[in-house]
């Protein structure tokens, strides 16, 4: 269905003054997701698992909509948590299972954990949070650079970052590795628009904008190549979707089949009122 963002904006902001009533650290993640810390909550309550029964009656009441919530004692564990009781439902891990309930989790289910690295993982044998835990903080730093580090945190149940209301990140991103390779462009645009629509709804749900989008295409051969375009002014979803589309029939026809697709928005800014747009592009 095409995607109806002008409803989805609305009902979020709807969603973001529910959470507003409980607490002003709210991060947003995208439209329809955000990590709230209510130690210190406006209402005075203890319970952060009462709290989220709150927040998802009062979701209900306003919008009719079911949510989902998890609860823990960092950011990882709590998006870990939210997972398990989908939809309508919520989920609790505490400081005495955190590290237990990881030891059990398949590494491919981690948050942060793509395909291609869940691969990569098992490959090395690494296939649980107990399995990537054996390993050392050396081991895991010669095969995943610089995200070995975190690797080997999770794998602890560790996560030290704070909640962040007003975090500002440089790109927005997503990227998905196939089953299949494909080598059709009707495919791999179908593909494509998923992605764009999952970068949209955080740019919607940060009231974001960027100008320039980039294409990454890895093939079967995991040779990697990418595609830019810079706007002079900040871009609207049909834009986007358009041009992100434009940037992948540069690259056909293709001689090797495709295996990842991803799309990135950067040069991050305010929302320009849309009056005022006029799109230029430098190549």
């Amino acid at each position: 269905m095409p995607p109806r963002f002008d409803v989805y904006r609305s009902v979020s902001a709807q969603i973001r003054e529910v959470f507003a009533e409980h607490t002003d650290l709210i991060e947003p993640l995208s439209l329809d997701e955000a990590y709230l810390d209510v130690t210190q909550n406006r209402l005075n309550v203890s319970s952060a698992t009462t709290i989220a029964e709150m927040i998802r009656a009062k979701i209900l009441l306003v919008t009719g909509l079911t949510a989902s919530a998890g609860i823990s004692y960092n950011k990882f564990l709590a998006k870990m948590a939210s997972d398990q009781k989908k939809p309508n439902g919520q989920f609790v891990i505490t400081p005495r299972h955190g590290p237990a309930f990881v030891e059990t989790l398949p590494v491919k289910k981690f948050h942060g954990v793509d395909p291609a690295t869940a691969a990569k993982m098992e490959a090395l044998g690494i296939k649980t949070g107990a399995d990537l835990k054996d390993r050392s903080l050396s081991f895991l730093q010669q095969h995943f650079g610089k995200s070995g580090l975190w690797y080997y945190q999770i794998a602890r149940a560790i996560d030290e970052r704070a909640v962040e209301p007003d975090r500002r990140r440089q790109s927005i991103g997503a990227e998905d590795t196939f089953a299949a390779d494909i080598s059709e462009l009707p495919a791999a645009i179908a593909e494509l628009k998923q992605l764009t629509a999952k970068v949209w709804g955080y740019c919607e749900g940060k009231g974001i904008r960027g100008r320039t989008i980039t294409l990454k295409v890895k093939f079967a051969d995991f040779q990697q190549i990418t595609r830019s375009r810079t706007a002079a002014v900040p871009i609207e979803f049909s834009d986007f979707e358009r041009l992100a589309a434009d940037l992948l029939r540069s690259v056909f026809p293709v001689q090797k089949g495709i295996r990842l697709l991803g799309i990135t928005l950067s040069s991050l800014g305010n929302v320009w009122p849309p009056e005022k747009r006029q799109l230029r592009f430098e190549l």
